[in-house]
């Protein structure tokens, strides 16, 4: 019998899908944890939380992105009386541009913590979330479903990040423990910023807001569904994207916009 106070872990939490999940949550009446590099941010998503008459949540400044980072993480919990009930798996990041011209060490940190972290957050838990009756929900993308000319490591991240979580579902589901990946399309984020994603690279149609996925990804994972697409058109896709011949979705992928806009990248660091 454990006297540590079950928690809803959020990871990736200052901003954007991650701080709209944990407004989500805590408005359902979860007790959240919030879990992200940029301690300012984290203090001003538990403010507006509490603000709007949720538990103002704990936060925990944290490099997530580190080897050691899950593990100082979980020590930090048990610390403080706390363990995970649910687990969200937010924190991500992607770059844009051709693979070989990115940097080598962010394009090694970006499969870190997209993939390593996430791996190791999902199953460090396992016995509280089935003692709890929880789960975890792991945050991919569409592009999980793509090849991707111009995003390839990010996109062959994303399609571990859903092919794990829809193994995990399976394995995890007598032990009562619910597991769910989201995957929304593009969304208006500090995420394409921090790729270097232009404006209008992405068709507008596929485009929702975080509080909008936040919304559709709670929903999907209390009912317990394994694969949650936020959106008609991105529902559409994917579809598309697991009927379609794999060489014909990569021409489709490497559209001439996006050429353009790789080799006038590629130009402007040539230097």
């Amino acid at each position: 019998m454990t006297t540590l106070r079950p928690i809803t872990l959020i990871t990736g939490a200052s901003a954007g899908i991650g701080a709209a999940l944990a407004q989500v949550f805590a408005q359902k009446g979860h007790d959240v944890v919030l879990a992200a590099r940029r301690e300012p941010q984290l203090i001003a998503v538990a403010e507006t939380i509490a603000a709007a008459g949720g538990m103002r949540p704990d936060i925990i400044a944290i490099d997530l992105g580190t080897a050691d980072a899950p593990g100082r993480l979980a020590e930090m919990l048990r610390e403080r009386g706390l363990e995970p009930a649910i687990v969200v798996n937010n924190a991500g990041f992607g770059l844009l541009g051709a693979a070989a011209d990115l940097d080598r060490a962010e394009q090694l940190a970006m499969i870190d913590l997209n993939m390593r972290t996430l791996t190791d957050l999902s199953l460090r838990f396992v016995e509280s979330l089935a003692r709890h009756r929880g789960g975890i929900l792991n945050v991919a993308s569409i592009a999980g479903f793509l090849p991707g000319p111009g995003m390839a490591v990010y996109h062959a991240s994303k399609a571990y990040v859903l092919s794990f979580s829809e193994a995990l579902h399976r394995e995890l589901k007598p032990l009562g423990v619910r597991v769910s990946v989201l995957c929304p399309g593009p969304v208006h984020t500090e995420f394409q910023a921090r790729a270097g994603i232009p404006e209008g690279y992405f068709p507008r149609y596929l485009a929702r807001s975080a509080e909008r996925v936040a919304r559709e990804g709670y929903e999907g994972f209390m009912q317990g569904r394994c694969v949650i697409v936020p959106g008609f058109h991105n529902k559409v896709l994917t579809w598309l994207a697991r009927v379609t011949p794999r060489r014909i979705v990569l021409a489709m992928t490497d559209s001439p916009k996006h050429r353009a806009h790789r080799q006038k990248t590629e130009s402007g660091h040539g230097g």
